[in-house]
């Protein structure tokens, strides 16, 4: 499938942009719907976007810049650092960039940061499904050789040996994030506590996207005597910021209830 949706004389716009566009959009709208339970007006989510969108794009690409910077950057233009259009954005990245830009933005607003933290939850799994859905046709995050009757091949993908059969892993984690999505929407309806539901989402991404690595391809370090890649190291990091984050918010939810009268 051509990478290119449209084109306008030299400027193109790709497939992978256009999925990454209608994610941020669905995930805002959605997660301005959901705040209104927590009494947050769906105005001050949409807000939020511009410093989501650039939080987001600055460290999903600052995080690509750093691991790649030696295959990819090196010598070459300091325009290519921030070529975004192409691809080369890790979610990681963008997911720090965003958590500091919701902080900074809630403190100005005075806005509560883990309701507003909990109505996004279930929303970055449905932006992300969307997400990969462009890493797919951009033949970026690609996975591993496969034998399976599912198997995709890219003409230019992976670069040393192009190809050959792959694990479609961006759809994998496609459907799991859509799956991540239902689970933490049903979830954020009962939730007991402030928190609760971002420290799920933690919890449940992180264990996603271990899983899935193990399907990857297009790392070229890995790490813990060779099995694990870096998207795993950063998972079990974020797997324990959840574990964090659960059993603070609810110590201080607890501590909360004690002192009612």
């Amino acid at each position: 499938m051509d990478r290119v949706a449209l084109s306008f004389g030299s400027i193109k716009v790709t497939w992978y942009g256009i999925a990454v566009v209608c994610g941020f959009v669905v995930g805002l709208w959605t997660a301005s719907r959901r705040a209104v339970k927590d009494r947050i007006s769906p105005e001050a989510v949409a807000d939020l976007g511009l410093w989501l969108m650039i939080g987001g794009i600055v460290g999903a690409r600052l995080w690509y810049v750093i691991e790649y910077w030696k295959d990819e950057f090196a010598g070459r233009s300091l325009w290519e650092t921030v070529a975004v259009y192409r691809g080369g954005l890790v979610f990681y990245g963008g997911l720090a960039g965003a958590a500091l830009a919701t902080i900074l933005y809630t403190r100005k607003r005075g806005l509560p940061l883990w309701k507003l933290a909990d109505a996004l939850a279930p929303s970055i799994a449905l932006g992300h499904f969307f997400g990969r859905l462009g890493c797919f046709i951009n033949g970026c995050c690609y996975g591993s050789h496969c034998t399976l009757p599912w198997a995709v091949h890219y003409q230019d993908v992976p670069y040393d040996n192009p190809g050959q059969p792959l694990h479609p892993v961006q759809l994998y984690e496609a459907a799991l994030n859509i799956g991540l999505y239902s689970v933490l929407a049903r979830l954020y309806q009962r939730k007991q506590f402030d928190g609760e539901t971002f420290a799920f989402y933690l919890l449940g991404y992180g264990t996603v996207r271990f899983t899935v690595e193990f399907f990857r391809g297009d790392y070229a370090v890995h790490y813990l005597g060779g099995w694990a890649t870096p998207g795993q190291i950063a998972s079990l990091v974020l797997f324990a910021a959840g574990l964090i984050v659960w059993l603070n918010r609810k110590h201080l939810a607890g501590r909360k209830d004690q002192v009612k009268p």
